[in-house]
């Protein structure tokens, strides 16, 4: 907020004793641009309410607009149906359209069509740019690294950003525990078991 010469607002966030979240907006927020930075902790779940009360708050104190930036979109891998479960990342994205957002930002989405899955506009912005140009000016010995990939389903992204840095490129090969990288999206397998 200090490189926009913009006021950060005062928010306090707290929970009461039956362990619910409940949020303090200290200042009128009432027709004008608000913006909601969700950085993310190791608690999703709370962070997910939190978030959504909080737009809440933003929308019933007649805010113009709600602009929610998240660099992290919690529940994104869970964006298919697996087997016979749901799709969280869908009951998500309507949770926060509900609660009020009029738009929402965040960085490199696991799947460019969870975009769909909102009823607002949602701006997908890419960080390799800026990575790219943090190795090339932070990590003087960079070009005698090498990009490795956590799994073949990633090989791909790892290619792009060793291709760019003119570097050589690795892949880790072995057994694979998150089914939406295993292939196994519906839960069924070919040939069928026995």
């Amino acid at each position: 907020s200090s490189r926009l010469g913009i006021r950060q607002g005062e928010v306090i966030v707290y929970n009461k004793t039956n362990r619910e979240t409940s949020v303090d907006i200290k200042q009128s927020v009432r027709g004008k641009h608000v913006f909601i930075l969700q950085s993310g902790s190791k608690n999703v779940n709370n962070d997910v309410m939190e978030l959504l009360i909080l737009i809440y708050a933003c929308k019933t104190s007649m805010s113009k607009t709600i602009t929610v930036i998240m660099p992290y979109l919690p529940y994104s891998k869970q964006c298919r149906m697996l087997r016979r479960s749901s799709i969280p990342m869908k009951l998500i994205a309507e949770m926060i359209c509900r609660a009020g957002a009029s738009r929402l930002v965040s960085l490199d989405l696991y799947k460019k069509e969870i975009q769909g899955f909102f009823s607002i506009p949602v701006d997908n912005l890419r960080a390799s740019p800026f990575l790219l140009q943090y190795i090339k000016e932070y990590i003087p010995d960079y070009k005698n690294a090498i990009i490795v990939a956590k799994s073949p389903g990633v090989m791909n992204k790892a290619t792009s950003y060793a291709d760019r840095l003119r570097l050589g490129v690795a892949v880790i090969h072995g057994e694979q525990k998150d089914s939406e990288e295993s292939g196994l999206e519906d839960g069924r397998q070919s040939p069928p078991p026995n």
